[in-house]
């Protein structure tokens, strides 16, 4: 039987408990499990470092709603990240990242995996051949955000895949800000995805959290191993709040770009803006692409504004219904200075971004109040 995406985001890994019927899998705050017997594990479980009911629950429905073979769960996205990267590569090794990645992605190749002897090149993630190009006999990942963050760029993913493969490269695509239900990068070719299931796969900015699901059951295998080994895993209170989130993903995922859209038609005739970057606009560089392996366009926004950096800063201090903070994907919208907050970290570095920019997060509020209070904050 092949389930739509809303069917097995309710579903997945989430039979009735036997013992009570309960309809949502409970959490299992437990740290280890009665063996019977020497070796003689009930449900192949014995330590909740190494697996934990709950966490199994997400992690099925996290690969069903994404179309792989294996999801695991994190403690948060970089955590996920942290463990792919040490999984698939060793020192001398080469990546390929988005020149307008995200910033703690781009903090933990800089400050972290560099000193470990892997090198990073940052690349037009949005020009294949630009991508080809840049590819090395030791590069071993080509890491993709496709819309990246903050400034929405769009990646061909079956084009990617085509030249990683052609190269004996993985290809893996953080897909946060898209979510599951918007893209899915496996059917497209690629070998693992990423998600910070901060955002919108948990929705409600009350957990943090991170994810990956391999295509193939091998990779899986080897990511799971260094996911046990390296121990960043999601607790269970954390992994239930994501399964719960991930229910409501598809209605939500709507309502977000319901709103997004009424924001870019605003934000694009404000003589404030000089800039939209929305990957639904025609004159998007990556539109036809976005059109052609996204379901919608999404809830993430950003744009510039007349007056440079300290006009920027004021818009975003001025908003009061968007609240000012980092993250994104909740149920609230959220307005952020790029360069002074969440990318900060990229500062004087190829990956800065525009101290003009800002970017929004559109949570599903009613549409005509996100309006009113972006007019007040432009002036």
């Amino acid at each position: 039987m092949n389930e739509g995406f809303e069917t097995l985001a309710i579903h997945a890994g989430q039979e009735a408990d036997p013992h009570t019927g309960a309809v949502v899998p409970p959490i299992y705050a437990v740290s280890t499990y009665k063996q019977d017997g020497v070796g003689g594990l009930r449900a192949g479980y014995e330590y909740s470092r190494s697996a934990n009911p709950t966490r199994t629950a997400l992690e099925e429905c996290l690969a069903a709603v994404e179309g792989g073979a294996r999801g695991l769960a994190f403690a948060s996205g970089l955590a996920a990240e942290d463990t792919l990267l040490r999984t698939v590569c060793a020192p001398g090794d080469h990546v390929l990242i988005p020149d307008d990645a995200y910033g703690g992605t781009f903090r933990l190749f800089a400050k972290v995996l560099e000193r470990w002897g892997v090198s990073y090149e940052p690349v037009s993630i949005g020009d294949v051949d630009a991508v080809r190009a840049a590819v090395r006999p030791e590069t071993k990942v080509i890491w993709v955000e496709t819309p990246t963050n903050p400034l929405l760029g769009i990646a061909d993913i079956a084009g990617l895949a085509s030249v990683a493969h052609d190269a004996g490269a993985l290809l893996a695509v953080d897909n946060t800000f898209a979510s599951p239900y918007l893209q899915q990068p496996i059917g497209l070719g690629a070998d693992v995805v990423i998600h910070s299931t901060t955002k919108y796969a948990g929705g409600h900015s009350d957990v943090v959290g991170g994810a990956l699901v391999a295509a193939s059951a091998e990779l899986g295998e080897r990511l799971a191993y260094h996911q046990n080994a390296m121990g960043a895993v999601a607790g269970p209170f954390d992994a239930w709040l994501t399964l719960r989130g991930l229910k409501t993903l598809a209605v939500r995922m709507e309502r977000h770009c319901d709103n997004a859209e009424r924001v870019v038609e605003l934000l694009a005739s404000h003589p404030k803006v000089t800039q939209v970057l929305y990957p639904g606009l025609p004159e998007h560089p990556g539109h036809e692409v976005a059109a052609k392996q996204m379901r919608r366009f999404g809830g993430m926004v950003s744009f510039r504004v007349a007056g440079g950096e300290q006009a920027a800063v004021e818009v975003c201090n001025q908003a009061k219904l968007f609240t000012l903070g980092e993250s994104l994907g909740g149920v609230e919208s959220l307005i952020e200075h790029p360069g002074r907050m969440t990318h900060a970290s990229a500062a004087g570095s190829p990956l800065e971004v525009p101290a003009d920019l800002v970017r929004l997060s559109v949570g599903i509020e009613t549409a005509d109040d996100l309006l009113a209070d972006l007019s007040r904050a432009l002036g």
